[in-house]
């Protein structure tokens, strides 16, 4: 950030009382207003430290918040209250009912009686971790957006059981007397309206309140903002509507966009001006985000001249985008930046696998931002794994418990009563049902036919040959998800397996990679470490890096093939720009044609940041990769109707099409 400050900056430094909305692109300056101000508020309006309230999202930015802010007054104006919504929301409650933090539910205990609902209920869960993880966010938004459970669709399994497991979670945090992060919000805002003795200590302890990353604010955080702002409602809200990527949690773009609505006396300012990313860059991600409907218009300046030009590269396959990610890398440190200024972004966290195997093969030196989950300590892995182990001669019960009812063969628990099971017994014990003979037969017969197979292509008979793949179907059918889901983990594992010729060689290959992961995971909070950062998208904002690749811009991929309404679709544009402004000066764009067989488009954002909508007027030229050179005489209602110079003739195109599929490029603007 330079030294000097522009006049939007000043604008929102200098404002003084009632409430403001201060619109913060990427790369603008947010954090030095929200310092400046703060500290202008103390030094020449005399305003008391400890009236102030600063809060973000995160206990590492009120951290960082904090250790800028003192820095800056060098340690004079100590006492302005730097803190997360919950750890404000508890404090309050701390006060009110005498809470400790041994009333606080920790992780690891939540998850335990989540696991003892489920066994309770009888409910068969393959995905435990992703099952617990799911009803967790759905819990969360319930208590959050204040819903009625009997009125409630879950995503995760009927609506009977998401209201039994619901109640019997909350029933056993009253018992113990504990409160999850969400209980905080909701008994905070109960208390705050009922008591309105408590509300008036609060309101006079803070008030002047400052909140960063208001875009991702929820709506029972907003109520009780509110009612802490009142009566002056001195409120100075900072964010950008978009970057507002947290839906599934519960955040509302809508609040932020609907602020001066609810405060018609809020002033606006527009920090417009982008330090961080070359023109080309700000120019190419404004072209993407201006798709989206519901958000402030703005106009995002750089202060970098145009640099280096987007590279936007479609492979043919993984491993050739895979290896130019990798070639890429090693020429950026050639050229003398660290691994440490560059990153690979992906839409999740299930993506990486065969760019972390690359990585390690050309030894580049990597660190997670997330923590990647082993592919091979997936439930899907472990039933595949156990076919094999039954091939190379094992005949462990528990593994046979595993299998023996994927698919449904009907064999119950009591026949392998030792712990070696043979299938002489097996028939032995239905000796009195021929059409269970017949399936024990059948079993034998395929593990049998494992025995002589390639690691891949005993993927392929298991899932084909065995009926595994049906049995995915019909699980995702109880579990109320996408089988597409299941099938690309399948997908995935057979990809895995591809190379080895031997199981012995595969199941090596397994340890090499869970010994890397455990590493990388154990390094991650090494930051002295030079070495690339691979994250999501998600984990991305906030970072900023001199090269950024973006991987797998493929339809289904992300846009995720989950965003089905506008809202959705909205939200994953939003965090493509998101991954797209993390980058100073390089950024690489990258996508596939095929992937596990089966052929992909590119990304649809790929189509709108190359093609500025806004710039398709009459008169303007543009080149269609079938028709050639044109010119636009018409565009009306998503048609586009060009004279085609080779044609002599007018052709009427969608224009949606033609930018998903990238036909259309703007050769010549209009003056």
């Amino acid at each position: 950030m330079p030294m000097d400050i522009n006049e939007s900056q000043i604008k929102a430094i200098n404002h003084n009382k009632g409430p403001m909305l201060v619109l913060a692109g990427p790369g603008s300056g947010k954090t030095l207003v929200i310092t400046r101000r703060t500290a202008k508020l103390i030094e020449e309006y005399g305003i008391n430290p400890q009236n102030i309230l600063v809060i973000t999202f995160t206990k590492a930015a009120a951290e960082e918040m904090k250790g800028r802010f003192g820095r800056l007054t060098s340690g004079k104006c100590n006492g302005v209250n730097f803190g997360t919504f919950h750890a404000v929301f508890f404090t309050i409650l701390k006060y009110a009912y005498g809470f400790q933090a041994s009333n606080i539910i920790r992780e690891e205990q939540r998850y335990q009686y989540m696991r003892d609902i489920i066994e309770q209920n009888n409910l068969e869960i393959e995905d435990e971790k992703d099952f617990i993880s799911g009803i967790f966010s759905e819990i969360s938004l319930v208590k959050g957006e204040g819903l009625d459970l009997d009125h409630y669709y879950s995503i995760s399994c009927s609506e009977e059981i998401f209201k039994k497991i619901y109640e019997a979670y909350d029933n056993r945090l009253r018992r113990a007397n504990l409160i999850d992060f969400d209980d905080m919000l909701v008994l905070c805002y109960e208390l705050l309206r009922e008591r309105q003795d408590i509300l008036a200590i609060w309101q006079k302890k803070f008030r002047y309140i400052l909140i960063d990353e208001f875009q991702d604010i929820n709506r029972i955080q907003y109520e009780i903002i509110r009612l802490l702002a009142l009566p002056e409602n001195n409120l100075f809200i900072v964010g950008d509507d978009d970057q507002s990527i947290y839906r599934f949690r519960g955040a509302k773009p809508e609040i932020m966009l609907n602020f001066q609505n609810d405060y018609p006396n809020a002033k606006k300012i527009l920090l417009d001006t982008n330090y961080r990313s070359s023109a080309n860059i700000v120019s190419k991600a404004a072209s993407l985000i201006k798709n989206n409907t519901k958000r402030f218009e703005k106009n995002i300046k750089a202060v970098k001249p145009l640099g280096h030009d987007v590279v936007i590269k479609t492979f043919k396959e993984l491993k050739e985008q895979n290896s130019m990610v990798v070639a890429n890398i090693l020429q950026y440190y050639k050229l003398g930046i660290p691994f440490s200024n560059m990153a690979v972004l992906f839409r999740t966290n299930t993506g990486p696998r065969a760019l972390i195997e690359k990585m390690m093969e050309y030894n580049v030196p990597f660190q997670m931002k997330d923590m990647v989950p082993n592919i091979y300590d997936h439930w899907i892995a472990s039933n595949i794994i156990a076919y094999i182990k039954l091939a190379m001669g094992s005949r462990d019960r528990g593994i046979f418990l595993q299998i023996s009812n994927r698919p449904k063969r009907y064999l119950n628990r009591e026949c392998f009563a030792e712990s070696q099971v043979e299938f002489a017994k097996l028939r032995e014990y239905y000796s009195d049902k021929d059409w269970m003979i017949d399936r024990i037969d059948k079993l034998e017969y395929d593990i049998h036919l494992l025995k002589t197979m390639s690691p891949f292509a005993a993927i392929n008979y298991i899932r084909k040959g065995i009926g595994y793949e049906e049995y995915l179907s019909e699980y995702a059918d109880y579990r109320r998800i996408k089988g597409d889901e299941l099938i690309d983990t399948l997908n995935e594992l057979q990809e895995a397996a591809k190379p080895y010729k031997t199981y012995e060689e595969w199941f090596q290959h397994i340890e090499n990679y869970k010994a890397e992961l455990k590493e990388q995971a154990s390094n991650r909070r090494n930051k002295d470490r030079d070495s690339v950062t691979m994250a999501t998208m998600h984990s991305s904002k906030g970072l900023e890096y001199e090269v950024v690749f973006i991987v797998d811009a493929n339809e289904g991929i992300t846009p995720h093939r989950k965003a089905v309404i506008d809202a959705d679709l909205e939200e994953e544009r939003r965090l493509f720009y998101v991954a797209m402004t993390r980058a100073k000066e390089y950024l690489h764009i990258y996508s596939v044609k095929e992937r596990y067989n089966k052929e992909l488009t590119c990304s649809r954002f790929v189509g709108e940041l190359l093609l500025d909508k806004e710039k398709l007027i009459p008169g303007t030229k543009v080149e269609h990769k079938t028709y050639g050179q044109g010119e636009i005489k018409e565009n009306k209602q998503g048609r586009l109707v060009i004279y085609f110079d080779r044609l002599k003739k007018e052709r009427t195109l969608d224009l949606e099409f033609c930018v998903q599929n990238m036909l259309l490029t703007i050769l010549e603007e209009k003056q």
